[in-house]
């Protein structure tokens, strides 16, 4: 069976044919337990392009048409998309397979999606992207695209021991995908390794540029975060270090927390008005958090809107001067690991400031045994995009973890 998208894209197209059905047979398997998809219909496999034949599934707040689009949420039950999101359409002109669409949370907001994680079946995935990290955690597919607001990419990714990838801010077109905080909202993707991500960017023709030195920063003190966080994440710098990495230590704890609360009052403001028509018309049925968003978010001030916008303009420009000397900084992808139970998605702090900035992010497994996965957050300047990936590759070689499945 292939499983990274590293050996479907070494594989021939009659590999590759025999692994579709391997992903198939898997999905009936295991997804009466995990509940990772909203529908499994897949299309008719291209002919050209690097990912000829590889499918993928795509978070159900992108349109796709004449698939499931319901945004998660019983009220849009049924509804099929009526055209193909850009990133769709982008997806198929290099070849890739659309298999279905993964669980979200409703909206792309709180109320959790009925998916599990495969590691621990009694704990969340992590969401909003929550079948979209499951997937590819489950060997159901080799890669899936998300969408994050605060953290529904890297902290599924952690939750889930694989790799997700959040790009440079309006880097891949948000076109039909349905908005929740345009400030925002940035597609992404997950695969199992870095090395499966850096293949994945450079068949979809994005640039990884050359192998470079580079001096890691990271967070000291550390962010507050769970004892076993802080352990595993203590345990990464030491193996970095004692594989001849420099790593500074960078006073920017505090920094992270502000820029997380500015990302989240920029939410609430911007999500309340764009789901104002829709509250008015379903109410409570929205879910109980994304109605109380919309309550509070339409009380919320301009002044205090613009305040946190000026906030994270100013942590921009720090933050580009901070990268211009310590071109790699490194964090938790996550506070703890998944947390047990179904009825929440997990704490997005860690993930939150990034999205804020606009900067690239991706979180890959740390070395935990048999504990539950926890991730590594590597960050790089706003389109630094390439140097992202290739340090995040490196680092998982010095790790020396594998993934997680």
């Amino acid at each position: 069976m292939l499983t990274t998208l590293t050996q479907w894209l070494n594989a021939s197209t009659a590999q590759r044919r025999i692994a579709l059905q391997d992903c198939l047979d898997c999905i009936e398997a295991l997804e009466p337990r995990i509940h990772a998809w909203v529908q499994v219909a897949p299309e008719a496999p291209q002919e050209n392009g690097p990912l000829a034949g590889i499918p993928y599934g795509v978070k159900d707040t992108v349109e796709t048409k004449g698939l499931a689009t319901e945004y998660g949420s019983p009220i849009y039950g049924g509804r099929k998309g009526t055209a193909d999101a850009a990133v769709v359409r982008e997806m198929r002109k290099h070849g890739a397979l659309l298999l279905g669409k993964t669980q979200t949370a409703a909206f792309a907001y709180a109320t959790p999606a009925p998916t599990r994680n495969p590691h621990h079946l009694e704990h969340t995935p992590g969401g909003s992207s929550s079948g979209s990290a499951a997937a590819v955690a489950a060997n159901m597919v080799p890669f899936t695209v998300g969408e994050q607001t605060r953290g529904s990419i890297l902290r599924p990714a952690s939750f889930c021991g694989v790799t997700g990838f959040k790009p440079t801010f309006d880097l891949l077109p948000m076109e039909g995908v349905l908005p929740f905080s345009r400030s925002l909202d940035t597609l992404g993707f997950f695969t199992h390794t870095p090395a499966d991500m850096c293949a994945l960017w450079e068949a979809l023709d994005h640039p990884l540029g050359d192998d470079e030195d580079f001096e890691l920063g990271a967070p000291a003190p550390l962010p507050d975060v769970e004892p076993s966080m802080a352990a595993a994440f203590d345990n990464a710098l030491a193996r970095l270090r004692g594989a001849g990495l420099k790593v500074r230590s960078l006073d920017i704890a505090m920094t992270l927390d502000e820029l997380a609360d500015a990302n989240l009052t920029v939410m609430i403001y911007e999500g309340a008005r764009f789901h104002q028509r829709r509250y008015e018309e379903h109410g409570d049925r929205l879910g109980e958090q994304l109605a109380e968003l919309v309550r509070q978010g339409l009380k919320m001030s301009v002044d205090r809107y613009d305040e946190a916008k000026r906030l994270i303009d100013h942590g921009r420009r720090q933050f580009a001067e901070l990268f211009s000397a310590t071109r790699v900084i490194l964090t938790p992808a996550a506070v703890g690991p998944a947390p047990i139970g179904l009825g929440s998605t997990g704490d997005p702090r860690m993930n939150a400031s990034w999205t804020a900035l606009g900067t690239p992010a991706i979180s890959i497994p740390m070395p935990v045994g048999n504990a539950l996965p926890l991730g590594l957050q590597v960050t790089a300047e706003r389109g630094g995009d390439g140097r992202l990936l290739r340090a995040a590759a490196r680092l998982q070689d010095l790790l020396g973890t594998e993934p997680l499945g």
